[in-house]
């Protein structure tokens, strides 16, 4: 009955329609939203404790997720292994491939924990001021600790975001959220008996929130019928045939992330040495532009597993349809933001301002309303980015991104920023800088674009191939009715 009562449910909704979309991305855009603000409600309650902490947040918590990247991007991809075997109804190799990246975030959460001794002597080794790089290895070693919660709770998401069942990974990220930002303000500023940890309470804060994410996945999954429909509890043997696939496709996935951070974390430590003041504004743009690009992260997962369950089923027109009408929601709402950061920058810095204003915040503001026009410049090629990039992984073209990611990444960003720190004049550095990164991510989404318009993903699959034929149903007319 359970079993019939979930088909009834799914089948309400037609393919490759807007409705399927909106049903499946809301829910992560709002999940990811909420994230989005937890970080700028971080980088706000730092900028009140002091300058010092808000420029070694960045540069800290981007090394920290350069690192985990491989092992997170490896994990995520369990969402294309568990949407390809749900669209081609093989539900106990979905439990299967959970259960595989259950064992990768274990290992790989144990790994990573070997980087806490060393952060005090690579910080060192990096050249930021000195006081930053104090706060810059408390911040990144706690942050290591709840790197094995982190990977266990996303593997976990998969199986629900690969199915489609987006609702609970939103109320799961949302308690997530709410909790961060309470423990944030108390153990940063310090509460009744909590003292006051500024830099180390926003990262400890972090960990308890990984935390408690993985306990109310798990607590999920035993409480709901979907383990017993999908026999979870029946499936955790290692198996390796699977786990083998699933590193061979994943880790492509976790390379492109690992190189798409080291880049932007390598291009954040460069413009840190050429100063506190473009430091700190370089923070709080990217913080600004995370309320834009996080959300789309969310449209992202959501084209990545249509596309991997139209794959699944044979369909991969239907999956034209689907990424087509996911960009044109997305460039729109990149565009409003573009808008929004170029006619109201006053008003988005206003949170960041301490109550006593410094000479410091007042030239770091200055440089973080120039910086608000770059994102609105490179805010359109996000989204390009983000859904042609997306869909191409979900049928399993990690090879291509990891490789295109890697050439541009190095040639158009972090070597020309690079040779802009070495030899430009110093009032030149910060606006050089960026924009070798606005071209980066320009080249980057009109690459994917062109990528996906070749259609070579269209004859990919994670999965066997005899568990995915193609269905004669499927249209071959991939932009008729697109965007209706």
């Amino acid at each position: 009955m359970e079993d019939s009562a979930l088909n009834q449910h799914t089948s309400t909704v037609t393919p490759g329609s807007l409705r399927e979309l909106t049903n499946v991305a809301v829910p992560l855009v709002l999940s990811c939203g909420s994230l989005s603000i937890m970080h700028v409600v971080d980088r706000i309650f730092l900028t009140w404790w002091s300058t010092d902490a808000v420029a070694a947040a960045l540069p800290a918590g981007m090394i920290q997720w350069t690192i985990m990247s491989i092992a997170m991007g490896k994990a995520m991809y369990v969402n294309t292994f568990v949407a390809q075997y749900e669209g081609a109804n093989q539900r106990q190799r979905v439990s299967e491939s959970v259960w595989q990246g259950v064992y990768l975030a274990l290992i790989w959460g144990g790994l990573l924990l070997l980087g806490v001794p060393f952060a005090g002597t690579f910080f060192h080794w990096i050249g930021h001021t000195p006081e930053v790089q104090t706060l810059e290895a408390e911040y990144f070693s706690i942050l290591c600790l709840g790197s094995g919660p982190a990977l266990l709770s996303t593997v976990l998401s998969c199986f629900y975001t690969g199915r489609s069942q987006t609702m609970v990974v939103m109320w799961v990220n949302l308690v997530s959220v709410l909790v961060n930002m309470l423990l944030d303000y108390w153990l940063i500023f310090g509460v009744g008996p909590i003292p006051a940890l500024g830099i180390r309470g926003a990262a400890i804060a972090t960990v308890a929130a990984n935390v408690v994410t993985l306990l109310l996945y798990l607590f999920i999954i035993l409480a709901k019928h979907e383990a017993r429909l999908y026999g979870l509890f029946n499936h955790w043997q290692f198996n390796r045939e699977l786990f083998v696939r699933l590193i061979r496709y994943g880790f492509p996935n976790g390379l492109l992330y690992f190189i798409d951070i080291i880049g932007f974390t390598l291009f954040i430590v460069l413009v840190g040495r050429i100063g506190k003041i473009e430091l700190a504004a370089t923070t709080i743009a990217f913080n600004l532009n995370s309320l834009a690009f996080v959300p789309m992260m969310g449209v992202g997962t959501a084209v990545m597993t249509l596309v991997g369950k139209r794959i699944g089923e044979g369909r991969p027109q239907l999956a034209v349809r689907t990424t087509w009408k996911a960009f044109a929601a997305s460039a729109a709402y990149m565009l409003l933001f573009a808008v929004i950061y170029i006619g109201f920058p006053d008003l988005l810095l206003r949170p960041y301002e301490p109550d006593i204003i410094t000479e410091d915040f007042l030239k770091v503001k200055q440089a973080a309303v120039i910086l608000l026009r770059f994102a609105a410049l490179f805010s359109f090629f996000d989204a390009l980015v983000v859904v042609f990039g997306s869909a191409i992984r979900g049928a399993g073209d990690t090879r291509f991104c990891m490789f295109f990611s890697l050439l541009t990444g190095w040639a158009v960003m972090v070597i020309p920023t690079f040779l802009i720190w070495m030899y430009a004049d110093a009032d030149e550095k910060l606006f050089g800088s960026w924009v070798a990164c606005t071209s980066y991510i320009s080249i980057m989404g009109i690459g994917y674009l062109i990528r996906f318009q070749a259609g070579r993903w269209k004859e990919m699959r994670v999965i066997e191939d005899h568990f995915a034929e193609p269905n004669p149903e499927d249209s071959e007319q991939p932009m008729q009715g697109a965007l209706t």
